[in-house]
C-alpha cells in the first residue's frame, strides 16, 4: 500500500505543485502525493509546468487546490514548503505527521526571463533532491519517527 503525502503552501501554484509532480513521477511506486494551499491562486504557474516538462514530468491533473479539500483525508506525512512556515504557511489541522522543508518562492524571482527560469530550475532541482531524501528517510525509518530533514 502506498503512503500518502500532502504538500502544503499558501498559493499552491509553484513549490507545492512541483513537489507533488516530482513525487508522483519519481516515487509513485511507494508514495501518492497531492498538494494544496490555504489561499490557492487558482492556477499552476506556467514556469513550474515548463521546468517539470524539461525533466520529463507532465502532470496530467495539475490544478491549484484549497487545503480544505483534504481536511478529512488521512496522510502519512504533511510537508510544508514555504520559506517561512510560521508566517506564510498554514497550520495543518488534519491527520498526518508534519515536516517543514524550506524552499524559496521562484514566483518572486526577479531579473530577466532567463534568470527567473533559472530560479525555477534551481528550486525544482533542490526540491527533487531534498523531498525525495525526506521520503526515503520516512520510508526507511517509519513516518512516525521522521521529524526533520
Amino acid at each position: 500500500m502506498k503512503r500518502r503525502v500532502l504538500f502544503l503552501c499558501t498559493g499552491n501554484s509553484c513549490r507545492s505543485q512541483l513537489a507533488e509532480a516530482i513525487v508522483n513521477a519519481r516515487a509513485g511506486d511507494a508514495w501518492a502525493a497531492v498538494s494544496a494551499g490555504t489561499q490557492p491562486t487558482g492556477y499552476v504557474h506556467p514556469l513550474a509546468l515548463q521546468v517539470l516538462a524539461e525533466i520529463g514530468i507532465v502532470p496530467a491533473q495539475a490544478r491549484s487546490k484549497h487545503a480544505d479539500e483534504f481536511r478529512q483525508t488521512s496522510f502519512d506525512l504533511v510537508i510544508t514548503v514555504c520559506d517561512d512556515a510560521a508566517e506564510n504557511c498554514p497550520v495543518w489541522l488534519g491527520p498526518g505527521r508534519r515536516l517543514h522543508l524550506s524552499f524559496p518562492d521562484p514566483a518572486k524571482a526577479q531579473g530577466s526571463p532567463a534568470e527567473v527560469l533559472t530560479a525555477f530550475r534551481q528550486v525544482r532541482d533542490d526540491m527533487t533532491e531534498r523531498v525525495l531524501m525526506a521520503l526515503r528517510a520516512a520510508t526507511a525509518f517509519g513516518v512516525s519517527q521522521t521529524s526533520r530533514v
